[in-house]
């Protein structure tokens, strides 16, 4: 089966400040008591928006000005913590499509990517300036742009470089970020290698 080439993303953003934000931070536990991922969306980041109330703040995702943003822009060590799978599959389902911050816990990164979620690393200062961009105008689009590393905003002279291991750009863009359906579609392959080594083809 084809997958998707993702070598850019457009959408609205939404800043959530903070390092180290941990994957119960992200999606807490007693939400992962779940057969499969559907419906995790809507417990993203759900202690948090009770304390930021608690606080009298309104936490990000609870803010309207920024209802459907598909771009996650945070600080360091994002997603660090437990490697539960269900962190990035959260934020999946609520509807981002790619991730900026100054750096991804591995395990996170790594499942993320698999997921089609573009995570790439920005500086401090430029996410700084993007933050305070989508504060300003909540409405811009956000494009990035694998074949360039660049982010740049509509209407709005923004332009920064962002970091990505190529081991995972390349995937996306070439629609193979997928191991499992990677696996799938090359059985043919997988099923003549097999039938080559002796003990495995029963000889």
């Amino acid at each position: 089966m084809a997958l998707e080439k993702i070598t850019q993303v457009t959408g609205r953003g939404v800043f959530v400040p903070g390092d180290d934000i941990d994957t119960d931070r992200i999606i807490p536990a007693r939400f992962m008591k779940c057969v499969t991922f559907d419906g995790l969306g809507e417990f993203a980041f759900a202690d948090a928006k009770v304390a930021e109330k608690a606080a009298g703040r309104l936490h990000p995702l609870d803010d309207a000005r920024f209802n459907g943003a598909s771009i996650l822009i945070s600080g360091s060590n994002f997603g660090c913590g437990s490697s539960r799978e269900h962190a990035p599959q959260a934020l999946y389902r609520y509807g981002f499509r790619a991730i900026i911050a100054e750096s991804f816990a591995e395990i996170f990164f790594g499942n993320s990517t698999t997921l089609g979620i573009p995570c790439v690393k920005m500086s401090k200062q430029d996410i700084a300036s993007l933050g305070a961009l989508i504060e300003k105008t909540p409405a811009s689009l956000i494009t990035l742009d694998l074949t360039e590393n660049k982010v740049t905003v509509d209407d709005v002279d923004f332009s920064a470089e962002f970091s990505m291991p190529g081991h995972a750009r390349e995937p996306l863009m070439n629609g193979r970020w997928d191991s499992i359906a990677d696996l799938v579609d090359g059985i043919g392959d997988v099923k003549n290698r097999v039938a080559a080594i002796p003990y495995l083809a029963g000889n």
